[in-house]
């Protein structure tokens, strides 16, 4: 038994948008046997643009029941369903959202007709329902409303499924004629008698598409498969061979897999995800050398779904001022709120750069008030509790006072200036190199297990050289915070 939904919502994203019309179509793998629309009150106003574009409008919807009057009555009409649809994640997202709303959790098979489409009717111009419909002469009445669409829906998905029969007749041309033509029943709900035997053969491309919902529609398991498990960058195109997102994982496999189970959070991820159509990848043996190349290749790739990393992996800061008394002043905030002054050291959010700036005022006695960290017109509290020698009072001479600030920042950079560090190579026999000079990132490149250098320059000539910046600074520094396993070997 199979579910074909469609829904309207507010907007293109389960967790802030709602749904304002549902319709189920019920098909036993002949014919529809139920169904059941409806138009939802989603408690909240629909966008103008939205009601021009499904025509439904809060005067619509206001007298309307809302989703928890109707919930137990789609969970009974799909029970033992596979959920269907067209861009399946975008409706079986939004339909389990609500439900978890209300504390349940509503778990259905789901199929996609967009990837079934695309197996069984290859060489369309386009996938889109609208489209589809158009090139292959299946009436489409009432776009943009939930049940025009999967009126729609069920037709391409009756057709789908007779032309899945075909193909496995011709490939099995010693079946026989009753089973050819008996009923989808393999995926029938447990207890429920099929009401022919059912053919392995006659289900196998719709028992694939359930298999792999959760891929991208030009995705094949077969790809997938082929992913390796070990550490490096990998690479997502698009259909015209464009990188569209660079990632980096210490098993790529299942990194992807992760990608490819997580629930559609919106419009833009559902087209994200539709978009892959190819996957290649890097091995780089190394966790380190994957984030120092991954951070390059978005750099220099400038992917479209890599848009907040090739800005800045690291947004926020610590920055330096000095004020009219001469005082240098440390203070935290947003990168991108600074142009005219680059951060003396780049990290993840405010949050982390407020700890990190706390941790330092600490460790080397600097002022609260001067570090932007409390806000007073007179004394810092470290200064009423002896930790702080009064500085926020002109107590302290700028010269002592800049002194210890000065060793601070020295901290935020490496511990030593000069360093290698030696790590897991891409084969057993190789090793990974990263070196960093005078506390400046040169690049990294690969030696055999063998290699045995006394200096410097041995390492530097093995490596390929990248640019430096802060985030690979950045990078570098919070990997050797972690309980790596790598080889530093340290040079003055």
């Amino acid at each position: 038994m199979y579910a074909i939904i469609d829904l309207e919502t507010t907007g293109g994203q389960p967790t802030q948008d709602r749904i304002t019309e549902v319709a189920v179509f019920i098909h036993d793998g002949e014919k529809v046997v139920d169904q059941f629309d409806t138009l939802l009150n989603p408690g909240r106003p629909i966008p103008f643009f939205i009601s021009q574009l499904t025509g439904i409008t809060d005067d619509m919807v206001r007298d309307a029941p809302k989703f928890h009057e109707v919930a137990r009555k789609i969970v009974e009409m799909t029970e033992g369903c596979v959920f269907v649809a067209h861009n399946v994640r975008f409706d079986y997202s939004f339909l389990k959202k609500e439900f978890a709303d209300l504390g349940y959790n509503y778990s259905r098979k789901t199929l996609c007709t967009v990837r079934l489409s695309r197996s069984l009717i290859p060489g369309q111009p386009s996938y889109s329902l609208g489209k589809l419909c158009q090139n292959i002469g299946i009436p489409l009445e009432g776009r943009h409303r939930a049940a025009g669409d999967a009126a729609a829906t069920t037709i391409l998905f009756d057709r789908l499924l007779k032309i899945s029969q075909q193909d496995e007749a011709l490939k099995n041309p010693t079946a026989s004629a009753a089973d050819t033509l008996a009923a989808v029943d393999a995926l029938a709900p447990a207890g429920r008698k099929p009401a022919k035997q059912p053919s392995p053969k006659r289900v196998a491309a719709v028992a694939e598409a359930i298999k792999t919902a959760l891929l991208p529609p030009n995705i094949t398991p077969q790809q997938v498969a082929a992913l390796p498990q070990e550490a490096g960058v990998y690479y997502f195109h698009n259909e015209h061979g464009e990188v569209i997102y660079v990632g980096k994982s210490i098993n790529i496999y299942k990194r992807i897999q992760q990608h490819f189970a997580v629930d559609y959070k919106s419009r833009k991820s559902l087209d994200f995800k539709n978009s892959i159509s190819d996957i290649t990848w890097e091995l780089t043996g190394s966790e380190l050398v994957a984030l120092l190349f991954e951070s390059h290749e978005i750099k220099r790739l400038k992917p479209l779904y890599n848009r907040q990393q090739r800005r800045s992996v690291f947004p926020a800061g610590i920055f330096l001022r000095t004020d009219e008394q001469g005082y240098k002043r440390l203070y935290y905030g947003k990168a991108d709120d600074h142009a005219q002054s680059h951060p003396l050291i780049a990290l993840g959010n405010q949050f982390k750069a407020k700890g990190f700036l706390f941790h330092k005022v600490a460790k080397y006695n600097l002022c609260q008030k001067l570090c932007d960290l409390y806000k007073t017109q007179g004394a810092c509290f470290d200064y009423q509790v002896h930790r702080c020698q009064g500085a926020c009072l002109g107590l302290e001479p700028p010269e002592a006072y800049n002194k210890r600030v000065e060793e601070a920042i020295e901290s935020f950079t490496f511990e030593h200036g000069t360093f290698v560090i030696i790590g897991q190579g891409r084969r057993e026999d190789e090793k990974s190199i990263v070196v960093v000079e005078n506390g400046r990132y040169l690049g990294f490149g690969y030696v055999d297990g063998v290699f045995s250098a006394r200096r410097l320059s041995d390492f530097v000539d093995a490596i390929t050289r990248y640019n430096d910046n802060k985030d690979v600074q950045q990078i570098i520094r919070q990997y050797l915070r972690t309980k790596h396993k790598d080889k530093v070997k340290l040079f003055k």
